[in-house]
């Protein structure tokens, strides 16, 4: 038993963006999507880097900074200077994304994605394969590891796989609302939990689950949106 792998943690169908991207469209992006970090991939699916909520923060700080004082220019690492400058004021994703994208290959253990994360101090790694973007394994997903069940022995899809394909395919759709809306797996069941918007949202996620490889049964445990939250969303 060699423990689950990278295959079997990451959350598949990342959002990506062309390096051409402008930089609060990627914020809107983030935001609307719930997501930390976005990888930057060519025409041909290559990852060229990764633009994180830390990037897009140091991006709008850098508004706020102040010229360097002469005396302090004299030790100042002119090389370093310029670097923050790009990534402080530019405008696409090539400007901020941060080139060196540590990456794994699907087989790659949980074990040693923990450690290369320890020791980079990274709260993410890519999954590649063929060069090409498969998905994400963050520290969370991780975490989510490590508190899963054991998968029965023969068992096609585990419950956290299937969990995950649900909520990749949940981000995929404009009408989906993964921060109130939550969801379970046990057993191959499907069991949405938190807040509904209308009736129309809750039997659309119906059938968007139950397309899912691996799901059993869907079952609907939402309440009706509060109206104090409704109106503020």
């Amino acid at each position: 038993m060699t423990g689950p792998l990278a295959r079997d943690l990451m959350t598949p169908d990342v959002v990506t963006v062309p390096p051409e991207t402008p930089v609060m469209a990627m914020a809107r992006l983030l935001a609307d999507r719930g997501i930390s970090a976005v990888p930057v991939v060519d025409a041909e699916g290559k990852v060229l880097g990764i633009v994180t909520e830390a990037d897009l923060i140091r991006r709008l700080a850098g508004e706020e900074d102040k010229p360097t004082s002469w005396f302090g220019s004299l030790f100042a690492d002119p090389a370093s200077q310029a670097e923050r400058y790009a990534r402080t004021h530019g405008v696409t994703a090539r400007d901020l994304m941060t080139e060196k994208v540590v990456t794994v290959s699907p087989d790659t253990t949980a074990a040693h994605i923990a450690q290369m994360m320890e020791q980079q101090n990274i709260r993410r790694v890519v999954v590649v394969e063929g060069g090409k973007l498969k998905g994400i394994v963050s520290r969370a997903d991780l975490l989510r590891a490590l508190v899963a069940p054991p998968a029965a022995e023969g068992a096609e899809l585990s419950d956290e796989r299937i969990r995950r394909a649900v909520l990749a395919a949940m981000k995929k759709e404009p009408w989906t609302d993964t921060f109130y809306t939550m969801l379970e797996v046990k057993d191959g069941v499907v069991t949405f939990h938190g807040f509904r918007r209308s009736d129309a949202v809750q039997k659309a996620l119906r059938v968007l689950a139950e397309n899912v490889p691996g799901v059993k049964e869907v079952k609907d445990e939402t309440q009706p949106m509060p109206v104090f939250i409704y109106g503020a969303a």
